[in-house]
């Protein structure tokens, strides 16, 4: 799916962050910020840097006014991801080797770290008006993030993650940072309090949504998605799908899951199994049902807004993007 709003606001946003880092060439610093360059030319989508821009752009001002916000969200989002994939001995990101690979892991701890502070230093460029609230929320939001990390890495050694528990995590870890960009790009634009917690809302049931159809791809999707089909299955990781399946499939199901946690050997035989053992469950429709659900959330914060006209469009488009995407 594509929007004429998707292409222009990345544009834009990728313009902003490529002439933000020129200040900091990548020859720089005794190769400090080589990695930065480097993680940020991989592309990705800026979702967070768009939402910014677009909260911004419907609360009738220019998108030039949310720049700080979106540079600044963009940089700790990729931020967190340098760090993730040294947390998860990642090789690759985006198909290319991850930093912590093609330098090493002191290199990529540092040049996050530096990354972290870039991002406030983007969000000073922002109005003297503006820059305290945002400051507070993003502040916030960056706890928030690395409570859900914490979260995650906490239920791998857990047994009795509850569905409730794993809501609470993504909502952390994903949703908040969604959230957070929509609200800093109205607050960028002089938004009332009234109206930035609105927006607010319309970012948390997104994210919540997008987490919700990850789930659903990577165990139901197809290999198009661009990694492998049943990951998570494999890695016997406690996404929504299995702990649903845990708490309705009866003991049926979780004899199926018992017997092959652990097991590596017969990968296409683990995920059939554990698929079927979902299926038979209800947690792909009931995965299904709960996306769509936060969607209609979203979009009755965007009503509440008095969004009209080509802005209602788009964020409707937004809702429709996050359960029809393939990758």
């Amino acid at each position: 799916m594509t929007h004429p709003n998707l292409t222009r606001l990345k544009d834009q946003a990728d313009a902003a962050i490529e002439a933000f880092l020129k200040q900091w060439p990548e020859s720089a610093g005794d190769g400090l910020y080589a990695p930065v360059h480097y993680l940020m030319r991989l592309g990705g989508k800026r979702l967070r840097a768009v939402l910014a821009l677009s909260a911004a752009e419907a609360e009738g001002t220019s998108c030039e006014v949310a720049f700080p916000a979106a540079m600044g969200v963009e940089l700790f989002h990729n931020f967190t991801l340098m760090h993730d994939d040294i947390m998860d001995a990642a090789p690759l990101r985006r198909g290319k080797e991850t930093v912590h690979i093609k330098w090493d892991e002191n290199a990529a701890i540092l040049s996050g770290d530096a990354m972290y502070t870039l991002a406030h230093i983007a969000f000073a460029q922002l109005s003297a008006e503006a820059l305290p609230k945002a400051l507070r929320l993003f502040n916030q939001t960056a706890l928030e993030v690395c409570l859900g990390q914490q979260s995650d890495m906490a239920f791998e050694t857990r047994n009795d993650v509850t569905v409730a528990e794993y809501m609470e995590m993504i909502r952390l870890k994903t949703s908040v940072l969604v959230a957070a960009s929509l609200a800093l790009g109205a607050i960028a634009a002089g938004a009332s309090e009234e109206r930035v917690q609105l927006w607010y809302a319309l970012g948390e049931e997104l994210g919540l949504a997008f987490q919700m159809q990850d789930d659903l791809l990577d165990a139901f999707g197809d290999e198009q998605v661009g990694k492998l089909l049943g990951g998570d299955i494999l890695a016997d990781k406690k996404t929504f799908l299995r702990l649903y399946t845990q708490e309705n499939g009866g003991m049926a199901a979780q004899e199926v899951l018992a017997k092959w946690d652990g097991q590596r050997h017969d990968a296409p035989a683990k995920i059939e199994a554990v698929r079927a053992a979902m299926t038979a469950a209800g947690a792909a429709n009931a995965a299904r049902d709960l996306m769509h659900a936060h969607v209609a959330k979203a979009m009755a914060s965007a009503e509440a807004l008095g969004l009209e006209g080509s802005h209602l469009e788009w964020f409707q488009f937004l809702g429709g993007m996050v359960t029809q995407r393939t990758s």
